[in-house]
């Protein structure tokens, strides 16, 4: 009898699937709660815009119909406000998308990548996934240590992730550190700065890569419309670079990689200056209502610029965790990211802060 045996790639072998936060909907199901406050996945909780839910009513009728392959509008849109070429856009499913592009288009077995410890697990996802080394440099107070990433430089090394704001820590870097890290690394070493949180980062010294676009070849920078801009749903991110750069990943792109429903709503959120206020407006709020909530309990945290928190319970919180869960609150456990006492809290609107903060202190006293 003749058997045959499927055999997946090295790299692939030994991944382990990315978790997503547990989805209202299962939650109901298991516990029978009608009630649910999810602060798991960093969504915006101001809700959809209504500009973007009217325009996408009146699009209905192109469901049958393949979207634009190259994006041309949305293109044109970021084109005119970041002051780019349209040949220097990559556009994704997501920016998640567009880091696996990268991984695929100058990643192999015989080269090696950059993160940090305590980065965005899609990194080591996309790097393994190709059979690429990993060299994952330690942290510092829990955010990049770019002069030890920059030291970390191999022969073989082809890419840098950078994350900042960093998720799930919500560290940053500033723009001196940035341009004193990019002036390190060769030009045959592609940096990829991931900015999905930079519209909600306020500090003065924060950087924006789009400064730093003009300068350095070698530079990508990703961003995504499921934060700030709320379309989470949607699946609709991009990538800034240069010209060489940015043909290279489109070889590589799926022809139709982003819906068309996604294309429309992006290119009517980007122009939406005041709904982008707005979630600006709640997130400072409710981190200021989080934190102030977490010092009542006496429990400290990681100071966070993006849409996030993470709190700090001293031992392992499994058992805070499964507590929430179970009073139908979803928060997300980090452990898989060597942050086990932690959990991260996403923003919510105040109401969902306060009752998230008045089940903690239930559960914290039991």
């Amino acid at each position: 009898m003749i058997t045959h045996q499927i055999i997946a790639a090295a790299g692939v072998q030994k991944l382990q699937p990315y978790i997503p936060g547990k989805p209202i909907e299962e939650l109901q199901r298991e516990l029978g709660l009608n009630s649910i406050i999810k602060l798991a996945s960093n969504e915006n909780p101001l809700g959809a815009s209504e500009k973007i839910k009217a325009a996408l009513a009146k699009e209905l009728n192109q469901l049958t119909r393949y979207p634009d392959g190259n994006g041309f509008i949305l293109k044109k849109i970021l084109s005119e406000k970041y002051s780019v070429e349209l040949n220097q856009i990559t556009l994704g499913n997501g920016s998640n998308d567009v880091l696996e592009l990268i991984a695929r288009a100058f990643l192999n077995q015989q080269t090696s990548a950059i993160f940090s410890q305590h980065a965005f697990a899609v990194y080591p996802i996309s790097v393994q996934a190709v059979g690429a080394q990993a060299i994952v440099t330690p942290a510092k107070n829990w955010g990049h240590d770019l002069a030890a990433m920059a030291d970390a430089v191999v022969g073989n090394t082809r890419v840098i992730f950078l994350a900042n704001p960093n998720n799930p820590t919500g560290t940053w870097f500033t723009r001196a550190e940035l341009t004193e890290f990019m002036q390190r690394i060769p030009k045959n070493v592609v940096v990829v700065l991931d900015e999905a949180y930079c519209e909600y980062a306020q500090p003065a010294e924060y950087p924006n890569g789009l400064d730093f676009l003009a300068q350095h070849k070698n530079l990508i920078i990703t961003r995504t419309f499921s934060k700030a801009y709320g379309l989470a749903a949607l699946r609709v991110g991009y990538a800034l670079s240069s010209p060489e750069l940015a043909d290279i990943l489109n070889r590589v792109r799926q022809p139709f990689n982003v819906n068309h429903f996604a294309l429309v709503a992006a290119s009517i959120a980007l122009q939406d200056d005041e709904y982008l206020e707005q979630s600006r407006a709640l997130n400072q709020v409710g981190m200021r209502q989080l934190e102030k909530g977490f010092s009542e309990l006496n429990l400290s945290y990681i100071p966070s610029i993006g849409n996030f928190i993470a709190v700090d319970f001293a031992s392992p919180a499994d058992r805070v965790y499964e507590a929430l869960l179970k009073l139908g609150v979803i928060v997300r456990p980090v452990k898989n990211y060597q942050m086990p006492t932690f959990l991260r809290v996403s923003i919510g609107t105040q109401e969902e802060n306060q009752r998230f903060l008045e089940f903690l202190a239930q559960v914290l006293i039991e």
